[in-house]
């Protein structure tokens, strides 16, 4: 809630404005080599409302395309970076020719503080623009979803409940209307691949989701799923009765056709800073592991549990005069910077640790997938697996990358029991505590992080529960082909 209070101000017109081109200034000019500081203020105001949005790349694209053998990706103009795939500088380089039509002057790399009402009517206008591509998505994916059992009323109609679920969806309107990140168009892009898969127009959705991955490299994460769902259905082109793989049918020729769609686009991508000797720096701002292991709104994962247990060992650690005040790590995860910290009773955790944990937490829906296949609707789980499991166990997580899961859980029959119904009215009191109690209470001073980790820990408690009951769905259902005799 605090951090939509934070966002929500740019509505107002003046500082949404203001705030786009701070953003604009922050990542202009600055490639993919800028060796800037992550430190981030807690709660700095504004500083979250569009860090990444439309317009703050534009002449960093530019720049970056214009002397990419001078320095175009080292160039260090501004602190903040380009940590985007090179298809996302040449969308936001596309987007700067029409950029320049609205204000002029929100291209000038050096001009760092500028801003303007011109500036947020480009950024909105160019995230609904580009929104078109999300809505023609929802409607190839509702296409997919199986019209016999249709109610007579139109709110009784899977088509339109998918729809509305998807189009209205709160968290994407959130980010991409405020944060102007074009989330909708890389989301579109992710569901017309998944509709493609559903349609078994395979070559097609391997190719979309190749080009999201060179736009935005967080779909990483259930890449996984992509490939092994190909593999099994398209790459082996029979089945046995029992729904078990049929060796036999393995198809070289499919196989090399889905590799070569993959290089070319991965070519066309990174080949020219492969050919520069500049790929280890686009990589290097593609992952920044000195960020941190969580972020400094925290995401509501595991880490965020593990987190907030040590936060409780200390205390009482101190308070039964266990542990050495003036042995406490400086950097503390409730300091609200984006940094890296050492936990003070809990062992701290590596990116390696995480990306060991994620690999864990992804393996057995993998396996299901190709031991007990279960057709398109058996991907769709194991990529919201991917997608959850990842969100709970990676590195320097963002909280809105809890929408990779829940729009591909659309599809997905959402059914709430009285236990679950109170979790989420419970939310209701929590928001209440934190935003209008807590303020004019003693504990603001001295506690500034509290109303964050509570609300943190308790939407962790939530997205672990529904982690853990949809694995366990996975894990119970019957094969395709078990389920057909039944």
């Amino acid at each position: 809630m605090a951090l939509w209070q934070e966002r929500s101000q740019s509505i107002l017109g003046t500082q949404s404005a203001s705030c786009g081109c701070r953003a604009l200034k922050k990542r202009s000019g600055t490639g993919w080599g800028a060796q800037g500081t992550d430190n981030t203020e807690f709660r700095r105001p504004q500083l979250d409302c569009c860090v990444k949005n439309g317009c703050r790349a534009k002449t960093e694209s530019v720049e970056t395309k214009k002397q990419p053998s001078n320095g175009g990706v080292y160039t260090a103009t501004s602190e903040w970076t380009l940590d985007y795939p090179p298809f996302f500088a040449w969308f936001e380089y596309i987007l700067s020719h029409v950029a320049k039509y609205f204000d002029q002057e929100m291209l000038n790399v050096r001009n760092l503080n500028y801003s303007s009402s011109r500036t947020l009517l480009f950024q909105r206008f160019s995230v609904i623009f580009m929104d078109v591509l999300f809505v023609y998505a929802v409607h190839e994916c509702c296409k997919c979803i199986d019209g016999k059992k249709v109610g007579k009323e139109l709110t009784e109609k899977p088509k339109f409940i998918l729809s509305v679920l998807l189009l209205w969806n709160f968290g994407l309107l959130i980010v991409d209307h405020i944060h102007f990140q074009y989330n909708g168009f890389l989301f579109g892009l992710m569901l017309l691949s998944i509709a493609r898969l559903f349609q078994k127009r395979h070559m097609e959705g391997a190719f979309l989701f190749a080009v999201l991955l060179h736009f935005k490299h967080i779909y990483l994460y259930v890449a996984p799923a992509y490939g092994v769902y190909l593999l099994r259905s398209y790459c082996f082109t029979a089945n046995k009765p029992d729904g078990s793989i049929r060796w036999n049918s393995f198809s070289f020729v499919r196989v090399i056709s889905l590799g070569l769609v993959v290089f070319l686009v991965s070519a066309l991508s990174l080949g020219p800073f492969l050919a520069l000797n500049q790929l280890p720096q686009v990589f290097s701002r593609l992952f920044p592991f000195k960020r941190g292991l969580c972020h400094a709104y925290w995401a509501p994962n595991f880490w965020a549990l593990y987190n907030a247990l040590d936060k409780v060992l200390s205390v009482i650690g101190l308070k039964l005069k266990f542990l050495d005040p003036n042995n406490i790590p400086k950097a503390s995860m409730t300091s609200g910077l984006v940094q890296q910290f050492q936990h003070t009773v809990l062992p701290s955790v590596t990116p390696l640790a995480t990306l060991i944990c994620t690999l864990i937490a992804i393996l057995p829906s993998i396996f299901c997938l190709w031991f007990k296949p279960q057709g398109p609707r058996g991907f769709l789980r194991c990529l919201t697996l991917c997608a959850l499991s990842s969100f709970m166990f990676g590195w320097h997580v963002h909280e809105k990358a809890i929408l990779l899961a829940i729009l591909p859980m659309r599809k997905e029959k959402p059914l709430f029991n009285w236990m679950e119904t109170f979790y989420l009215l419970g939310l209701g009191p929590l928001e209440v505590c934190c935003e209008f109690v807590f303020p004019f209470t003693s504990w603001k001073v001295k506690y500034p992080f509290l109303p964050l980790l509570l609300t943190s820990v308790y939407c962790a408690v939530g997205i672990t529960y529904a982690w853990f009951k949809l694995y366990v769905s996975v894990l119970i259902d019957p094969p395709v082909g078990k389920t057909k005799k039944q």
